[in-house]
């Protein structure tokens, strides 16, 4: 009997070990097409593996890091001082890979006259210094100005590349997700918002370009398009066990290639 028990504990504990779950927190850009779609060709050759994914914002990715209720967190944006401060104190390191760049896309509504917009606009337009469409050429009508909200990195990349680090219109509308905005301005001829890549197909709306660059795979490799910025995954010092695994993956040409059909600019 006793060595029925034995070799049943020892099954047990095999299937225990081979059901892996990686939990991954973190960035909407990310976490609403690229990371599920990394995740449902990555389980097809890792039997027993499963997937967690919330994309409620870079900023509770790189918490859940900190807070260590995630493997791997996704991020549109560079962990903050203060986040650095707050994982030293727990004695977590954080470390951040560069895993696939993107472009953050202005875009406007399909039947907007609007054909282009100049880097000082689109900060007069965001910071609400510009508030009517016909102060840049369009048809009268107050702007609709749709944005991410606090907690995302898209959000404060935003700010950096675009406003000059200055405060949103306090019209500014407050979205959820990629998705979310692309969906307000298609179903509004007066808005405007920004999107990331992957998000710029939807119908019913349009990029825009800004000083006469649109973001493309060539623009944003070159440097030349003025809304690009990287991507990352943070863990808790050098990924582990699964995690690296999924890592690896993510990085690999395989994962990059899927990177790409979403709609990202490979690292590579």
């Amino acid at each position: 009997m006793t060595k029925y028990l034995l070799i049943f504990a020892a099954l047990s504990a095999a299937s225990v070990a081979a059901a892996q779950k990686l939990v991954i927190k973190g960035s909407d850009t990310l976490g609403a097409k690229l990371v599920p779609q990394l995740a449902e060709e990555y389980k097809a050759t890792r039997a027993g593996v499963s997937f967690e994914i919330a994309a409620e914002g870079s900023t509770t990715g790189i918490a859940a890091i900190i807070d260590g209720t995630a493997q791997i967190g996704m991020s549109s944006r560079r962990a903050k001082p203060t986040e650095m401060s707050a994982a030293t104190a727990k004695g977590v390191t954080l470390k951040p890979l560069i895993v696939a760049h993107d472009g953050m896309a202005v875009i406007v509504n399909a039947n907007s006259p609007i054909a282009k917009l100049s880097k000082r606009q689109v900060e007069q337009i965001f910071t609400g210094d510009i508030t009517d469409w016909s102060a840049v050429g369009g048809t009268p009508g107050k702007i609709s100005i749709y944005t991410r909200n606090t907690s995302s990195g898209t959000y404060s990349d935003w700010k950096d590349l675009a406003m000059n680090k200055r405060d949103y219109a306090k019209s500014s509308q407050k979205m959820a997700g990629n998705e979310q905005i692309a969906a307000e301005v298609a179903k509004n001829p007066n808005g405007i918002g920004y999107v990331g890549l992957a998000y710029i197909h939807v119908e019913g709306i349009k990029v825009v370009p800004a000083d006469g660059v649109l973001p493309t795979k060539e623009t944003i490799q070159n440097k030349k398009y003025p809304y690009a910025r990287p991507t990352f995954y943070y863990t808790n010092g050098d990924p582990a066990g699964e995690a690296a695994k999924f890592v690896e993956f993510t990085l690999s040409d395989a994962g990059q290639k899927i990177a790409e059909k979403v709609g990202f600019i490979p690292i590579r």
